[in-house]
């Protein structure tokens, strides 16, 4: 057993280890950083690059597919080759994963231990069976890996994961797709469109992380018309037959049905790669799921000398976030005790569909009911949108109406990922909605639709504000 001595101990090599390591490193401090799978971030290998590279080919076959209603016309049919679809996106998902592998190796090899950690005290840490770590600090940043529920577990290697789907040589004819999610609404809807008969089977209504009803409603309707999609889905039963798997589920007709698929995709979640670390040998408080409870400003577990960031802490699984968390705790890892607040940017989330869905600021399921207005734009009769053909999906804009501050907003439709980023701007920035419609909307644009939306929350907010007001006039007059 060899024992080293650092400064901090950096628990993963994904995106947000890195994040914390290149912090720590750049403050002056000692860093260990310890993995014990294999190198290269869940974006790279298994998530945001390869399932866009799928995406990407499923909207050409799309696109190629529906030229029709512009009065142009390709002769024949289009064809989907799903080994060479299959080789593209391996081809470019291992490239990406080269550039993450080439940061990796551009680390010192003594800053590298190969193993998987385990907590012996706070800051004692003990690497499979060969190294024993001694850090005045630690990291945690080991990740997510999906959840899957037990009554799939007996369907064998029927049961693919997003991780399996990207190591396919060839597509598959049919796929039951459980969980309608980012990962499983993306996925289903690219499958769908590369000729893969899909079904998308969901509990209680939930899709695509919207929490607006009427937006989400909205959505659902849009991706029936494509594809078979159940949001709240009553699958009675999931066995495997052979090489198969077979469904017995309740129709959206309401007629109970019995199919057979090459695959069910389960795509129900992820869960934090902590439960393996031996937590219970520190000091932490853990809440129901057993991960730490922690500061997101901080990224400090407790009053401990120990942080958490990433897909580990489950607070935020997104790229971006992982990468401003990292940073977070690689910095204040490195100057504790004396730890301080990070930049933690507004909250913004798509999803890649077609319509993409854009989440940006506080969604609706968080605001007070009684305190905002609902502005909204139904792109249905979009100018440009209608010019492309891509006029489908609702936006909802949240305003306070104390302060008529823009708070938030959530939307399916077309643009949504570059509409999305201008309103998580917006909220960060803390701009009014009379400030926002300052600005320039060109002509003819999709952001047109935007600005009907800020307009009909201007609207609401002057009738609120001025409800508001004779309120307070008839109290202070009794």
């Amino acid at each position: 057993m060899k024992t080293l001595h650092t400064d901090i101990a950096i628990l993963g090599a994904g995106t947000a280890g890195l994040a914390a390591y290149r912090a720590a490193k750049a403050a002056g401090k000692r860093a260990l950083l310890i993995e014990g799978g294999p190198y290269g971030t869940t974006c790279a290998r298994v998530g945001c690059m390869p399932s866009k590279l799928l995406i990407a080919a499923a909207e050409a076959a799309h696109q190629a597919a529906h030229t029709v209603p512009f009065g142009v016309y390709v002769e024949g049919e289009v064809t989907v080759n799903g080994e060479e679809v299959m080789d593209r996106v391996k081809r470019e998902r291992d490239r990406f994963v080269g550039f993450v592998l080439e940061g990796v190796e551009n680390i010192p090899a003594e800053d590298k231990i190969r193993g998987y950690a385990r907590f012996e005290s706070d800051t004692v840490l003990r690497v499979d069976d060969h190294t024993e770590i001694h850090a005045s600090r630690v990291v945690i940043a080991t990740g997510s890996r999906p959840s899957v529920p037990p009554p799939f577990r007996a369907l064998g290697d029927r049961l693919v994961l997003n991780d399996d789907v990207f190591a396919w040589d060839d597509l598959p004819r049919r796929v039951a797709v459980f969980g309608p999610g980012v990962i499983g609404l993306e996925l289903g809807q690219a499958l769908a469109r590369l000729g893969v008969e899909v079904r998308v089977f969901g509990v209680s209504g939930s899709l695509g992380g919207i929490s607006d009803p009427q937006v989400r409603h909205s959505a659902r309707k849009i991706f029936q018309q494509e594809f078979y999609l159940d949001p709240d889905a009553r699958v009675l039963e999931t066995q495997r037959v052979g090489d198969e798997v077979e469904v017995r589920y309740v129709a959206l007709d309401n007629t109970e049905r019995t199919e057979r698929f090459d695959y069910a995709l389960v795509a129900t979640g992820r869960r934090p790669n902590v439960d393996g670390l031996g937590l219970e040998n520190t000091s932490l408080q853990l809440n129901a799921q057993g991960v730490p409870l922690f500061d997101r400003d901080t990224m400090q577990a407790g009053e401990s000398a120990i942080f958490i960031a990433g897909d580990a802490n489950a607070d935020a699984p997104l790229l971006h976030e992982a990468a401003d968390e990292g940073r977070i705790a690689g910095e204040n890892a490195a100057r504790y005790p004396e730890v301080r607040q990070g930049l933690r940017r507004a909250p913004l989330a798509v999803v890649f569909s077609d319509p993409q869905i854009a989440l940006a600021g506080q969604g609706h399921a968080r605001l007070t009911p009684g305190t905002f207005v609902t502005g909204e734009v139904d792109f249905g009769d979009q100018g440009r949108s209608r010019v492309m053909l891509k006029n489908r999906g609702l936006l909802h804009v949240y305003a306070d109406i104390a302060s008529g501050r823009f708070l938030g907003a959530e939307m399916v439709g077309p643009s949504a990922e570059h509409i999305g980023h201008l309103l998580a701007w917006a909220v960060q920035q803390e701009l009014t909605v009379a400030r926002m419609l300052e600005m320039p909307f060109y002509h003819p644009v999709i952001e047109e639709g935007l600005r009907t939306a800020l307009r009909d929350a201007a609207a609401k907010l002057a009738r609120a504000q001025e409800a508001l007001r004779q309120v307070e006039a008839e109290d202070a007059a009794a």
